[in-house]
């Protein structure tokens, strides 16, 4: 009975090389000849051995033993010299192509450094772990895990290493379940731990570290084995990612206090080796069964793309996609901030408000594409006169702010002074035309006596209202006389120009279409209406110039109630035909949701009118409904209630309505038109849309896409799940024509 009958077991290993090395010992009591012939008797085809070696005795008797062995073995000194053909097999190679080679060159990458670390160890006489796990990836990629046993031997004069390796997740299992029962559920453990996406780091009592997972030794750039018996901060250490102060060792926490411990989530690891991961990390104690502290588990997670994203969403929130300045929003946050500062008397700032003289010219002269290229240029001009700590900001349209932080008013005078300067020498050249523009700029100190942002913001818009009025320079300092006089010049200017223009016919509806782009799609809104407004020379008013106004001055409500009287008007008349299940979408304004007198006016329009609630979608935006929570909460249910349809308006652009969506009775989400630019190539936005109709599919409201304008977006949108399309690409707005 040969020594493979006797060994069947994944023991076989550890016995053969104990056999071995006793041949071997004995190899100098016995006579050269005789062995020479034992080995000329025992030698086995499949087995790769150099010729160089074939008259060593030593190594033809260990030859012999190898061969004989059924489990995988191989020796080793500098490079490979035998290997059997149950290790062969494990590498996927023919004998002839693992001679030669190390160990080490053979096994997935991040097992390279801890093979080649335990062979020299062992060649050199020095201690090294008897038993090694790695893992080995065929020339198929299927990657087999293994338990490497290493012996050291003295074979002719010279040490070499004898592997055995053990695969931890046998073929065999199946077959004799009775013999791998136990350690299979320890195998399949240690492979999930293995495959887990999060780093895993253990530690002892004392915080030493004793095992990393896979992930761990990627995340830390640091092999298990040299991460062994030492500290996580000996290897990495970690920061705050804005002002990059240390943090405190967590596991070090967790020892001390005895509860799980976590990282804040502004977290960032440093490498030895110079990486940097924004991560999330839990440490928990273990204990043993008395209760006792043993160690201490650590879940590291890589969250750098997360973080990424997460700043580029904030980015496109909290600033202008046309001119990269911070937005309204943002601009009216920070002054909120500022405001806080100066009422507790630690610091004074200035505000400045800044409106464009003769840019309509430009916009009308060479169109919206020219304007805008000329708001850039004007943005970058004002971004370049003022400090790094200063704020830059467009508050619509040709309207900007500046908010001086620590900036005596003289001084910001002074400021203000140069920009209007800077801005009236500065030249805008289009194709063949040369324009010059200017600006006028109010200016509002803000110190420990100042009111609400409100009060601010109106204040500096009054100032500015004044400077614009004034000969020679445009810049002027707010007074409480200049408020009441810009307010009073100004709503009686518009609110004469607005009444004529209702009076007279001059405010007028458009209709653009809007399309179901997934096949078999439910009906929906069908058009949205518009609304444009003419002077008395029929010239066209830019919509944001007169809403802009009519919401400055308050006289919102008696626009919106002319759009709905108009629209039910012509829905009665059928002016406007919609196909059965189709509505038409009317937006209405932050003011008019928090009248309570217009709830009323509406349900009286339909009745007079006739209309069917359910040819009606209102649209309103995520702001006037956080700005008028109750009172939108109460027009949407009575309306929904009757039949008519709601839109969420410029869906994003306010992240607090995510909170207020399950709260109301909305039909559609309409997505923010600044997600739908460049859609079918900018990874944020399809990221963004991604997220917000999953949102919407769970919610169950169906997603209408704004501003689509070219057919690679609408594509893109389509693919992603949007259920209905507006925009250049499907079709522009044209007026309303009367019933036939």
């Amino acid at each position: 009975m040969g020594i493979h009958d006797e060994m069947t077991g994944p023991e076989i290993a550890g016995v053969a090389l104990a056999v071995i090395a006793a041949v071997l010992a004995g190899v100098a009591l016995v006579q050269r000849r005789e062995l020479r012939r034992l080995a000329e008797g025992g030698a086995a085809d499949g087995v790769a051995w150099p010729p160089a070696a074939a008259d060593s005795v030593e190594r033809s008797v260990l030859r012999t033993l190898v061969t004989t062995v059924r489990e995988p073995l191989l020796v080793h000194r500098q490079v490979i010299e035998a290997a059997n053909p149950a290790f062969c097999q494990l590498l996927g190679l023919p004998p002839e192509e693992v001679v030669g080679r190390s160990l080490a060159e053979l096994v997935a990458p991040e097992y390279a450094r801890l093979v080649a670390s335990n062979l020299q160890r062992r060649l050199a006489g020095e201690p090294a772990p008897e038993l090694t796990e790695i893992e080995l990836a065929d020339t198929h990629g299927q990657v087999t895990r293994l338990e490497l046993r290493g012996t050291s031997l003295e074979v002719a004069g010279q040490r070499l290493t004898v592997y055995s390796a053990i695969d931890m997740l046998p073929a065999a299992a199946a077959a004799q379940p009775e013999a791998t029962a136990d350690a299979a559920p320890r195998m399949r453990a240690q492979l999930a731990v293995d495959s887990m996406a999060e780093g895993l780091v253990t530690t002892d009592a004392q915080g030493r570290i004793d095992s990393m997972n896979r992930a761990a030794t990627t995340l830390l750039g640091v092999p298990a084995d040299e991460a062994q018996g030492r500290s996580l901060t000996d290897l990495v250490s970690f920061v705050d990612e804005h002002d990059r102060r240390p943090l405190p060792d967590p596991i070090r926490q967790c020892i001390a206090s005895g509860v799980r411990v976590g990282l804040g989530r502004r977290a960032l690891l440093l490498s030895r080796g110079g990486a940097e991961h924004h991560i999330e990390l839990s440490a928990a104690p273990m204990r043993g069964s008395g209760g006792e502290l043993t160690g201490v588990a650590a879940v590291l997670h890589d969250v750098t793309e997360l973080r990424g994203l997460t700043r580029q969403m904030s980015y496109q929130a909290s600033h202008d996609a046309l001119t990269g300045l911070v937005n309204r929003r943002e601009f009216e946050r920070r002054l909120g901030e500022a405001l806080e500062v100066s009422r507790a008397g630690r610091q004074t700032h200035v505000v400045c408000y800044l409106d464009l003289d003769r840019f309509k010219v430009v916009n009308d002269s060479c169109g919206h594409l020219a304007g805008d290229n000329m708001l850039r240029e004007v943005a970058t001009l004002l971004k370049d006169a003022v400090r790094d700590s200063d704020t830059v900001g467009r508050l619509g349209g040709d309207e900007f702010g500046i908010l001086l932080v620590g900036c005596p008013l003289e001084k910001a005078r002074q400021i203000a002074e140069d920009l209007c300067r800077s801005v009236n020498e500065y030249r805008f050249v289009w194709k063949d035309q040369i324009f010059s523009i200017g600006v006028s700029v109010g200016l509002v100190e803000i110190g420990c006596e100042s009111g609400e942002l409100e009060d601010v913001m109106s204040a500096a818009d009054s100032a500015c209202y004044v400077a614009k009025r004034r000969d020679g320079s445009h810049v002027h300092v707010y007074s409480a006389h200049d408020e009441a006089v810009a307010r009073h010049s100004g709503e009686i200017q518009w609110l004469q120009r607005l009444q004529s223009a209702l009076r007279d016919e001059r405010f007028e509806l458009y209709l653009q279409p809007i399309f179901a782009v997934r096949e078999g799609g439910a009906a929906g809104p069908a058009f949205e209406a518009l609304l444009r407004m003419h002077d008395e020379s029929g010239a066209r008013i830019e919509p944001a110039e007169f809403m802009r106004a009519a919401e400055r001055y308050r006289l919102m409500g008696l626009v919106d109630r002319w759009v709905v009287q108009t629209a039910f008007t012509a829905l009665a008349s059928g002016a406007i035909r919609l196909s059965p299940g189709s509505s038409l979408a009317l937006n209405l304004s932050g003011q008019t949701l928090g009248d309570p007198a217009f709830l009323e006016f509406v349900v009286e329009t339909l009745d007079h009118t006739g209309v069917p609630p359910s040819q009606i979608c209102f649209e309103v935006t995520e702001t006037a409904v956080n700005a008028n929570l109750d009172m939108a909460r109460r027009f949407i249910g009575v309306l929904h209630g009757m039949g008519c349809q709601f839109a969420l308006d410029d869906f994003g652009n306010d992240l607090g309505a995510f909170a207020n969506l399950k709260s109301l009775e909305m039909d559609y989400i309409k997505i923010d038109g600044s997600y739908m630019r460049g859609l079918s190539h900018d990874a944020v936005n399809q990221a963004l849309v991604a997220a917000i109709v999953r949102l919407a599919r769970t919610l169950k409201f169906r997603l209408v896409a704004e501003q689509v304008e070219d057919a690679a977006t609408l594509e893109t949108a389509r693919g992603m799940g949007i259920d209905f399309a507006q925009g250049y690409v499907l079709g522009y707005p044209e007026p309303l024509r009367p019933a036939a």
